[in-house]
């Protein structure tokens, strides 16, 4: 996924952050798939129209297909000719006098051009009579041809992701198989002697490993399915092996803890002596300041977040997911445009990142409400919100209806 090296950039802001991670990323490759196996893909083709859409007068409605100048002419009784179900070859109306008994999906028949529905009809003795509520009018409940689509219309474009509705649409247009982007390899890897797994006994200086567990659940979340993980204490050496043979299996390494000035944060220079070339080291956000980034050159990507766990998920949404998708050919940003419900004071000289839930007035427009944390650790205040909204450099007094970014968990 890299493309070239870069020198290491301190203290940057979260755009140029943004800009550097997407310039050493390239599109991952392209494989064919199955169309049952494309739900949650990234489309790398265009699809066309196959045929008009619909490619035939299509009915709308079950009923009696019928020639609309005899019942404006004022006819109401007509004789049933014929039935003609759907995916059946049209039949000819034999004269005005006559109707067609129809099925929803069906061609409209040749000299038809109405269809008045079963609960505007009486049938019996092989005769059908028009309601006097009925309307006969030209093309009623007809869907004409070609009035969604023409053939050869762009119907899906490279960079869209495949939910149920493209799904439909490009089996329409006859794709057995899609060109799509592949899924990279992603592990995530927790660093740090601390970390004690969910289950397991734990003692009073240990905390339970929970980044790992949400990192992955986000990344699938979101799509992407080959993803492992790891933990690794804090040892050069092990650090060093294992992050060797990660480098070696997958395409993303995400990597928790170990990126701040400590001692014992030991990531940065094991990465280094492991080749991978450094291109960020400290944003001028908070939470997370100490985010690291860098890629090698067989095209491996890897970012270290920091440690604490708003920071790491406010990474992860940021930085991470975003450049996975772009790496994927994703044409569409995640963040969208929302305005502040509650005034609010910044005073860092840094970009803020502030959690945030997301509601709707009497008019449908979104609010977010901030939910500050009790410092980038407090992860259990992140419960039951909605994301993030990006704040400008402080000090500043944000208003009610502030407009700024937010960004979805």
């Amino acid at each position: 996924m890299a493309r070239v090296a870069a020198e290491k950039v301190v203290e940057i802001d979260p755009a140029v952050a943004s800009r550097l991670i997407d310039e050493h990323l390239v599109c991952l490759p392209i494989e064919s798939l199955p169309l049952a196996q494309c739900a949650g893909a990234v489309l790398r083709e265009n699809v066309y129209a196959e045929r008009d859409q619909p490619p035939f007068d299509r009915v709308a409605m079950d009923g009696i297909a019928l020639a609309s100048a005899a019942a404006i002419g004022g006819r109401r009784h007509f004789l049933v000719q014929a039935t003609q179900a759907a995916g059946e070859a049209p039949l000819t109306l034999a004269s005005a006098e006559h109707c067609i008994e129809i099925m929803t999906g069906a061609m409209l028949p040749v000299g038809c051009d109405c269809v008045v529905p079963v609960e505007r009809i009486n049938v019996a003795a092989g005769r059908a009579e028009l309601q006097s509520l009925a309307l006969a009018t030209p093309w009623k409940n007809v869907h004409r041809r070609a009035s969604d689509q023409r053939q050869g219309a762009l119907l899906l474009a490279t960079g869209t992701v495949l939910h149920a509705p493209e799904i439909a649409v490009a089996a329409s247009a006859g794709m057995a198989r899609l060109r799509v982007s592949g899924q990279p390899a992603i592990v995530v890897i927790s660093t740090g002697n601390e970390l004690v797994e969910p289950g397991e006994p734990i003692a009073p200086y240990q905390v339970r490993r929970s980044n790992a567990y949400a990192v992955a659940a986000a990344l699938r979340e979101h799509g992407f399915q080959r993803v492992s993980e790891d933990h690794i204490g804090d040892d050069a050496a092990a650090l060093h092996a294992r992050l060797s043979r990660h480098l070696r299996t997958h395409e993303v390494l995400v990597l928790l803890g170990g990126v701040s000035m400590g001692r014992f944060d030991l990531v940065p220079q094991v990465l280094e002596a492991l080749g991978v070339q450094c291109i960020l080291h400290g944003i001028a956000q908070r939470p997370g300041r100490p985010m690291w980034f860098g890629t090698t050159t067989e095209g491996r990507a890897v970012f270290a977040l920091p440690g604490n766990p708003v920071s790491t998920l406010v990474c992860l949404s940021r930085y991470v997911l975003p450049a996975l998708f772009a790496a994927m050919g994703v044409r569409t940003q995640r963040s969208e445009r929302i305005a502040l419900a509650t005034a609010l004071d910044w005073s860092p000289p840094l970009t803020g990142f502030m959690p945030v839930r997301v509601s709707h007035d009497d008019w449908g427009r979104p609010w977010a409400t901030p939910c500050p944390t009790n410092g980038s650790g407090d992860f259990t205040s992140l419960a039951l919100t909605d994301g993030f909204v990006e704040l400008p450099p402080g000090p500043a007094e944000l208003q009610k209806g502030f407009l700024t970014r937010l960004y979805r968990w």
